[in-house]
């Protein structure tokens, strides 16, 4: 959906109420989504003093692979969303927020929700996804010549290999090799 500058001046304010199904453009800007369920966004967009503002909630569930064992897992994203957009060729007041990075050139004569809709979920795709199962199991997965271990593992493992250096017989070590 995108509306011109001009129709968002003349009437004030827009509301909106949309599904959408933007699965194919969020898997082309990020591989590691499988899919992505209907998108239902409600909000409004609107101008007041040269400045478009637009207001939004969107749900929808993404479906990523686990961190562990890259099976399929269900995210949902209930997010909020504000932003404000200017001219660049605007008053004072709107140059220095646009600076700050509180306002939004607007580098096009429109506003699309879809890209904004996309920036936003491709914001809130976490690095590290678990199922629900992998999540209360506190075995990692290994190999037969590999392990994952936990950060706190890796951490006291470190340790003990410096308090061994540390030991007055460690330069004894490899001795009788």
């Amino acid at each position: 959906m995108k509306w011109s500058l001009n129709e968002i001046s003349k009437k004030k304010k827009i509301d909106f109420e949309l599904t959408l199904d933007l699965s194919a453009a969020l898997k082309a800007r990020a591989k590691e989504i499988i899919d992505v369920k209907e998108i239902s966004a409600i909000g409004q967009v609107s101008y007041d003093d040269q400045i478009y503002l637009l207001d939004y909630q969107i749900h929808t569930t993404l479906i990523l692979p686990s961190s562990r064992s890259l099976k399929p897992v269900e995210y949902p994203i209930a997010l909020v969303v504000n932003e404000a957009f200017a001219k660049p060729d605007g008053n004072l007041m709107t140059e220095a927020l646009m600076e700050e990075e509180l306002i939004i050139p607007l580098e096009k004569d429109g506003i699309d929700l879809d890209e904004s809709i996309e920036d936003n979920i491709l914001l809130e795709i976490p690095l590290q996804v678990l199922a629900k199962d992998e999540q209360e199991e506190e075995k990692l997965p290994a190999g037969q010549f590999w392990s994952v271990m936990s950060e706190e593992t890796y951490r006291t493992q470190n340790e003990a290999k410096e308090a061994e250096k540390k030991s007055p017989f460690a330069q004894l070590d490899g001795l009788f090799d």
